[in-house]
């Protein structure tokens, strides 16, 4: 499979329209260098929302009105240069509640979702956003995958769970304003690849934007990871793109080199991840 991972630079497109045709190009762009499955950031899709004048409440309202279609137009996209896709994620009203949402658009154009399971501060006090779905696996021509949506990634259960029901590689889809946010998404999916010795990628939103209060400043490079071991860089980074810059980062990654890793390498996490872990116990020193 060659991975493409967007760093998607924050625009100030013409609503709905604009950022279709933005999507449209960079999937081009990517298919070009023959990228087969791609990922863009968490909340990308948010920069069609923005107005005159940043309002991060109006930007939700406009957001969560527009999702229905800005996924119709991103599966057109799919169709037309029959690539899997991560169009970024959604915010989406679901059963009066607003859950953030990934999908995961396939070549023909069918669509899955992977909902956000733990929320940042902002998502739950300020917007209301709260949890969707538990963490699902898709199949794919390539096997099975999953899809960790940003803060998710910080939580090694949520991967495991993923991996555990069969995922080689999760795709991480971030948006952080800060290095600091940045680089706890960075080293955490660095530690679930070498954790689970699987792949791990992820694709943040860059730039300033000062037009929008949602995507206002945006910090990260994209990249992919794997197992720290035998057959893979020392620092497990397989490719990392340019800091704050947009573009594209690609990978080539196959299920067979982690098989290798995961029975014969110098160590096997995979395998060795404990079944349970009893609670800790106090011990007095002396």
């Amino acid at each position: 499979m060659r991975l493409g991972v967007c760093q998607w630079a924050v625009g100030r497109p013409a609503g709905l329209a604009g950022w279709a045709a933005r999507l449209e190009r960079e999937v081009a762009a990517a298919v070009a260098q023959g990228g087969e499955v791609l990922v863009m950031p968490e909340y990308a899709p948010l920069e069609m929302a923005a107005g005159d004048v940043a309002d991060v409440d109006r930007e939700l309202r406009v957001a969560v009105c527009l999702a229905g279609a800005a996924i119709e137009a991103a599966r057109a996209v799919a169709r037309r240069h029959r690539v899997w896709l991560v169009p970024g994620t959604f915010p989406m009203e679901m059963d009066g509640r607003i859950v953030n949402r990934a999908p995961l658009i396939a070549a023909d154009g069918a669509v899955a979702f992977q909902d956000k399971h733990v929320m940042t501060r902002f998502e739950d006090e300020r917007w209301g956003v709260v949890a969707g779905a538990p963490p699902a696996v898709f199949e794919t021509p390539w096997g099975v995958i999953g899809i960790s949506v940003c803060f998710d990634m910080e939580f090694p259960a949520l991967v495991r769970a993923q991996v555990e029901a069969g995922a080689w590689l999760i795709l991480g889809p971030t948006c952080t304003d800060t290095m600091a946010g940045f680089n706890r998404v960075r080293i955490a999916a660095a530690a679930r690849a070498m954790e689970n010795q699987c792949f791990v990628a992820i694709a943040p939103t860059v730039g300033e934007a000062p037009w929008c209060g949602t995507l206002d400043v945006n910090r990260g490079y994209a990249a992919v990871f794997g197992p720290v071991d035998r057959g893979f860089p020392e620092d497990g980074v397989l490719a990392r793109g340019a800091l704050d810059r947009g573009g594209w980062v690609f990978a080539d990654v196959e299920r067979a080199a982690l098989d290798g890793v995961r029975d014969g390498g110098q160590v096997r996490n995979h395998r060795s991840w404990p079944a349970s872990v009893p609670p800790a116990r106090l011990v007095v020193v002396g």
